[in-house]
């Protein structure tokens, strides 16, 4: 198989750019990384009737490991699965194996310094966990994210306030509530933009 090219005999370092950012969001969001004996598997879990994000979370898996991932409906569930199995994943995307429900996640120092990775980043943890509602009765706007992590709800909060908004914390979730703020915010991201 590797004679044929199907199986890779090296695994690089991703290159640093924008989908990579983007992705290492989403995984954070809705991934796993499971370590299994020869490799580790990514799945990423999405709804069916979202397939604008499933689709583009497929994209960006293609993008950065230049293979084609899975992509399968799981049965008696509205649940879609990205797949993709290789050498070294948790490694060369930084992120454990494992569940990350208490990971205090370090943000590369490369998406940091760089405004467009941070947009791509945050596009890619707020298209896994994120939620625009909008109430026309009293005029209410709302763009959060949602997660149990508390060092992730740190750091969006963090890189929401970086980017010029102003964010309210809580329990479980980020919260951008000013009219403006919230659609500015939502075009910065390209929020659910497909």
């Amino acid at each position: 198989m590797k004679e044929l090219g199907d199986i890779k005999s090296t695994y690089p370092v991703f290159e640093k750019n924008g989908d990579l950012a983007e992705l290492i969001g989403t995984v954070l969001g809705d991934g796993h990384i499971y370590r299994h004996p020869r490799c580790d598997s990514l799945r990423i879990t999405g709804d069916a009737s979202k397939m604008g994000f499933v689709n583009r979370s497929a994209k960006l898996v293609k993008a950065v490991f230049d293979k084609k991932p899975t992509v399968l409906k799981v049965l008696r569930s509205n649940a879609m699965t990205i797949t993709i199995y290789e050498r070294n994943i948790s490694k060369r995307l930084g992120i454990p194996h494992g569940s990350r429900k208490d990971l205090n996640y370090i943000l590369p120092k490369w998406i940091v310094r760089s405004r467009p990775f941070t947009i791509r980043f945050l596009r890619g943890l707020y298209e896994a966990e994120g939620s625009l509602c909008y109430h026309p009765p009293t005029s209410t706007h709302k763009l959060f994210f949602a997660n149990k992590n508390q060092h992730l709800l740190k750091l969006v909060a963090t890189l929401v306030e970086g980017l010029g908004f102003t964010q309210n914390t809580y329990i479980n979730k980020v919260q951008v509530s000013r009219k403006a703020e919230v659609q500015e915010l939502k075009n910065l991201i390209q929020f659910r933009s497909y």
